[in-house]
C-alpha cells in the first residue's frame, strides 16, 4: 500500500517540478501555431484547450495502461515505483518533446521529424516501420474492444464480428471527417467515462487498502507465480503505456495542429501522460489485489482478470460501466491511430488532405490491410499473441527513435541534452537488449551478453548523434 501511494505522490510531484524544468528547457512562447498558420478546416483548426487535453489523453491512453499493467504487475510491487519514475523522466518527457517539436515544424508527423533530425536513410526505414506498427495498433484496438463488448453483450464471442464491423466503421468515419466533427464532439463524453471509471477503482482500492494493507503487498502465492524474466528489458516492453510509449509520438501531432498556443504544451503533453500514469497505477493495484485474493486468477488472461477486478470491487453493474471505460480507452486510441496513419502517409507521399475524395482514396488500402490483419490475428490465440508481441516491441522502437531525434533537436539549439539523452539512451538499450535476449522474437542470447552488446551499440549510437554538426540554431 505504501509503494502504491508513494508512486501516486511521485507522479504529482513530477508534473509540478520536473515538468516545469523540461518546459523551461523547451521554452514555449507566443509564436503563431499551426492551427492559425495552416488552417484547413480538416486537420488544422483551433480547438478549446480543455478539449485538446481530453483528446490527447484518450489518444494516448489505449489498452496499455490497463491490459499491459494487469500483466506487468506480475513483475512485483517494484512496478509501483518504476511506473512513476519512468513516466516522469521518460514517457512524459517523450510526449512533451514529440508535441512541441511537431508544433515548431508546422504540425509535422514523426516521419518528417525523424528525417530532419536523424537523416534520410534512417527515416526511410523508420517511416515504413511506423506504418506497419500503426496497422498493428489499429488491428489490436479493434480486436480487444470487440472481444470485451462481445463478453458484455452475450457472454461469448457470438457477436464478435458484428462488433468488429461497428468499431471499424467508426474508425473510418473518425479519420475521414474533420477533427472537430466527430472526435471533438464525442471525446468529452468518452473522457468522462474514462475518468469516472478510474476514480471508482481508485476510491475502492484506497478504502479497502486502508483496512487491509496486505492487499497491495505480494502474497506467498503471488511471489511463487511472479515473472522470472529480467525487469530490464522485459518490463519496459510489457508495460509501455504509463511508462513510455512510442505510439504517443504518432498521436501528439494531432493536437499540435489544433492547439491555440505553445504555452498549453506542458498541460496537454506532459500532464496528460502523467494522468495516464495514474490510470496505469490504479489498474496495476487492482490486479495485484485480485491476484492476492484469488490466486487462481494468476493463470488467467489479462482481459479475464479485468472482469474479476471490476466485478469484485464495484459489483456487476458498476463493473460493467468500468469495463466500458476500458473499451473507450481502446476505441479512442484506435480511431486516432488510423487518422495518424492517414496523415503520415499523406505527408510522406505529398498527398493533400483537404479534399474528402483524396482522404477516401488514401484510406482504402489501409482498410484492406487492417481487414487482413484482423482475419489473420483471430485465426487462433497464437496468432493474436504474435500480433501483440510485435506491436509491443515495435512501439518501443518508435519511442527510442523519437527521443534520439529530440537529442539532436536540443543539440542544434545549443541546449542541455540530459532531459532527452537519459531516457533516449535507456530506451535504445532496452529495445536492442530485448531483440538480442528474447528467445522467440529475438536472438535468444544469454542475458549478460545481451546487456554487453546492447550497451556497446547504444554507446556507439549516442556518440554518433553527439558528434553530428550543430545546425539550425
Amino acid at each position: 500500500m505504501i509503494l502504491f501511494l508513494l508512486g501516486l505522490v511521485l507522479l504529482a510531484a513530477g508534473y509540478v517540478f520536473y515538468g516545469k524544468l523540461v518546459e523551461n528547457l523547451i521554452g514555449p512562447d507566443d509564436r503563431p501555431v499551426p492551427s492559425k498558420t495552416k488552417f484547413d478546416g480538416v486537420d488544422y483548426l483551433p480547438l478549446p484547450h480543455w478539449k485538446n487535453m481530453l483528446i490527447q489523453l484518450l489518444n494516448i491512453a489505449g489498452i496499455g495502461p490497463v491490459i499491459g499493467v494487469i500483466l506487468g504487475i506480475k513483475f512485483g510491487e517494484i512496478v509501483f515505483i518504476i511506473i512513476p519514475i519512468g513516466n516522469i523522466i521518460g514517457g512524459a518527457v517523450h510526449d512533451f518533446f514529440a508535441g512541441m517539436m511537431s508544433i515548431r515544424e508546422g504540425g509535422a508527423n514523426m516521419p518528417f521529424l525523424i528525417r530532419k533530425y536523424l537523416g534520410k536513410r534512417y527515416a526511410f526505414c523508420f517511416s515504413w516501420f511506423m506504418v506497419v506498427m500503426l496497422l498493428l495498433v489499429v488491428a489490436v484496438f479493434i480486436n480487444i474492444p470487440a472481444q470485451l463488448l462481445s463478453n458484455m453483450i452475450s457472454g461469448d464471442q457470438s457477436v464478435f464480428w458484428p462488433m468488429v464491423l461497428v468499431i471499424f466503421a467508426y474508425y473510418i468515419a473518425a479519420t475521414l471527417f474533420p477533427v472537430d466533427k466527430i472526435i471533438g464532439r464525442i471525446y468529452p463524453f468518452f473522457g468522462a467515462i474514462l475518468i469516472l471509471s478510474a476514480l471508482a477503482i481508485l476510491g475502492v482500492l484506497i478504502w479497502q487498502g486502508a483496512q487491509d494493507p496486505a492487499m497491495l503487498h505480494e502474497s506467498a502465492a503471488f511471489k511463487a507465480a511472479k515473472f522470472k524474466d529480467p525487469i530490464i528489458p522485459m518490463l519496459f516492453v510489457t508495460i509501455a503505456c504509463g511508462i513510455l510509449s512510442g505510439f504517443h509520438a504518432t498521436q501528439s501531432p494531432i493536437i499540435a495542429r489544433t492547439m491555440t498556443s505553445e504555452r498549453q504544451g506542458r498541460q496537454a503533453f506532459y500532464g496528460m501522460m502523467v494522468v495516464e500514469g495514474v490510470i496505469a497505477m490504479v489498474w496495476a493495484a487492482g490486479a495485484l489485489a485480485i491476484y492476492n485474493r484469488m490466486p487462481e486468477t494468476l493463470a488467467l488472461a489479462p482481459a479475464v482478470v479485468l472482469k474479476y477486478i471490476t466485478e469484485t470491487f464495484l459489483g456487476r453493474w458498476i463493473g460493467a460501466f468500468t469495463v466500458f471505460g476500458v473499451v473507450v480507452l481502446a476505441i479512442t486510441s484506435g480511431d486516432t491511430a488510423i487518422r495518424s496513419l492517414r496523415l503520415s502517409l499523406a505527408e510522406m507521399c505529398s498527398i493533400p488532405q483537404k479534399s474528402l475524395k483524396t482522404r477516401v482514396l488514401l484510406c482504402l488500402p489501409l482498410i484492406a490491410a487492417v481487414t487482413g490483419l484482423l482475419i489473420w490475428s483471430n485465426a487462433s490465440a497464437k496468432t493474436f499473441g504474435y500480433l501483440w508481441n510485435y506491436f509491443a516491441w515495435a512501439n518501443q522502437v518508435l519511442g527510442a527513435s523519437m527521443l534520439l531525434a529530440a537529442i539532436v533537436w536540443l543539440k542544434r539549439q545549443g541546449k542541455p541534452l540530459a532531459a532527452a539523452l537519459i531516457p533516449g539512451a535507456f530506451m535504445t538499450f532496452v529495445v536492442i537488449a530485448f531483440l538480442l535476449y528474447h528467445p522467440k522474437l529475438g536472438c535468444g542470447m544469454d542475458l549478460t551478453y545481451s546487456y554487453l552488446l546492447a550497451g556497446g551499440l547504444t554507446f556507439v549510437i549516442i556518440m554518433d548523434l553527439l558528434h553530428l554538426p550543430a545546425e539550425d540554431k
